[in-house]
């Protein structure tokens, strides 16, 4: 069977789901026995994420072989078995350097080089690298319809259609059906200008997801289908959910899964979505819930920490819990104090970050989650946070800090690596992507994952300085997972606190619904055991 491809569009606005739509699709073939992959195509200049704040573009999602990207990557894989890589995420940036560097080397042989073909050819390049090996490739196209950014990859993915069959590939377009509270109807207009301007650049959708609060009566669906040359059955109702993880099944019950396998004329199979019933069923009646304090500096865009988010959801899947976010403003620690903010909180998670900012109400977050024996969890920054205030409260050593924040400090905790000390291009060059981690035998970290060697995926640039280990160490810290190669520090825990684990790494991007991150397990379990409910 020929590889198939299937093309997500968005219009009318942005931010509609297009991410979600993509990777539910992947996730219900896949529960058809399909093989798919998933690709992110994103209009901007940046040849990636790296570098963009995450007020911008929310968190940066990072690959098992150390690409930076899109936070869309991140539903991709939390939906499917997919794992996805650098070339999975392709970018306008990225698309040009690779074009200007051939042109440089004079690949083109003194052509002129111009968008088409080259741009789109350069495009079409990065979407056929990436279907090796599978039934159904899944292309999102950022950005919306009318973008004068997204027209390169519009026109690109046209042009694949007659490329590889026309039998091979369909195109979904994601769009926006209101409902007016003033006239109480559904509103189709905006669809219908959305689907002529995909039709202007050439691209005749086959199946319409319409972003909507109610799901669609068939007089609308009606409407839609003869406006815009769809079929009815194709006009499908992307209704809003309680939980990201119902949107399968919204697919499903409105026959999404079986139009595409008609239009891509796949084999016919059944669907397992047991999976999915099973997840959904825990996330909207959880016998447990848990309060959790998360302590950051971009807590007003939640998009920054996607990941973290899903992944403590997770561990509240584990056991069969509901963990309520209340989101702390580090800067506001440090202004009021520790105390007022995490009154009637069972547990304190410090994700990672960049820049001073806010960095003493995390360490002041750390110590009164140490002191008053809450459970607490360091992800990256937050294990650093956790290294410094453990050096300076426990170890007497004033001042400890980590170069990044105070080149100056007399006790350097926290440093660059030799080899990163002359590094000035900022984009691609932290220590990035996935790392073996050996792990103590007899820690609460091997007891968690259940084996002696792991793998994590980190980014960062600052390691845990080892000439302080011994102090440390000597003052009750725990070292319980290292990179062997140059052993650089990975875990470290507090064996007499009811539950202090924090790591270099990121775990929260390897954590699925169906397979809870053993740390965001054993944290939720932690802050339930906290509060005296029972945990599994």
């Amino acid at each position: 069977m020929p590889t198939k491809y299937i093309f997500v569009t968005g219009g009318v606005v942005s931010s509609l789901g297009k991410g979600l739509a993509s990777a539910s699709i992947g996730s219900l073939l896949e529960a058809r026995g399909f093989r798919v992959t998933l690709q992110k195509m994103d209009p901007y200049i940046n040849v990636d994420a790296g570098t963009m704040s995450p007020y911008q573009h929310g968190e940066v999602f990072v690959t098992d072989d150390g690409g930076e990207t899109d936070l869309d990557l991140g539903h991709y894989e939390r939906f499917t078995s997919v794992r996805v890589t650098r070339q999975h995420n392709v970018t306008t940036g990225k698309v040009y350097f690779s074009v200007i560097q051939k042109e440089r080397r004079g690949d083109y042989l003194g052509r002129t080089v111009q968008v088409i073909p080259h741009i789109t050819d350069e495009i079409k390049r990065s979407i056929l690298q990436v279907s090796g090996g599978v039934d159904v490739v899944i292309v999102e196209v950022g950005g919306t319809v009318g973008d004068i950014e997204s027209l390169p990859f519009l026109e690109a993915v046209r042009q694949l259609k007659k490329d590889v069959g026309r039998d091979n590939v369909i195109y979904i377009h994601l769009t926006l059906v209101p409902f007016m509270q003033a006239s109480q109807e559904l509103k189709t207009k905006a669809t219908q200008h959305s689907v002529k301007e995909l039709r202007a650049i050439g691209i005749q959708p086959d199946i319409l997801l319409c972003r909507t609060d109610r799901y669609l009566p068939p007089g609308i669906k009606s409407k839609i289908s003869l406006f815009c040359d769809v079929e009815e059955e194709a006009v499908i109702t992307a209704k809003d959910v309680e939980s990201i993880y119902e949107v399968p099944l919204v697919f499903h019950r409105e026959g999404l899964d079986d139009i595409i396998v008609k239009l891509l004329d796949l084999p016919a199979r059944p669907t397992d979505l047991s999976r999915w019933e099973a997840v959904v069923e825990r996330v909207k009646s959880p016998r447990h819930a848990t309060r959790v304090a998360v302590v950051g500096k971009y807590v007003d865009l939640k998009d920054s920490y996607k990941s973290l988010i899903e992944a403590l959801a997770h561990g509240g899947i584990a056991h069969d819990a509901r963990v309520e976010l209340v989101w702390v403003d580090a800067e506001h620690i440090e202004r009021d104090g520790a105390a007022t903010h995490f009154a009637g909180v069972h547990g304190v998670l410090v994700p990672g970050g960049f820049g001073d900012r806010g960095i003493e109400g995390k360490i002041e977050a750390v110590r009164y989650a140490r002191e008053h024996g809450l459970p607490y969890f360091g992800i990256c920054l937050g294990m650093q946070c956790a290294i410094i205030e453990f050096a300076r409260h426990v170890c007497g050593l004033a001042g400890a800090n980590s170069s990044e924040f105070n080149p100056l400090t007399p006790h350097p905790v926290v440093d660059l690596l030799p080899e990163q000390r002359n590094v000035e291009d900022k984009g691609g060059t932290m220590r990035l992507g996935l790392y073996p981690i050996v792990l103590a035998e007899g820690s609460r970290a091997s007891r968690l994952y259940g084996e002696g060697i792991i793998q994590e995926r980190h980014r960062h640039r600052y390691e845990v300085n080892n000439e302080y280990l011994q102090r440390m160490e000597k003052n009750g810290l725990h070292v319980s997972g290292v990179w062997a190669e140059k052993q650089l520090v990975e875990i470290i825990e507090l064996p007499e606190h009811p539950y202090f684990v924090a790591g270099q790494f990121h775990p929260e991007f390897r954590s699925r619904p169906w397979d809870p991150h053993p740390l965001f397990a054993g944290f939720v379990g932690a802050a339930l055991d906290h509060q005296g409910a029972p945990s599994r």
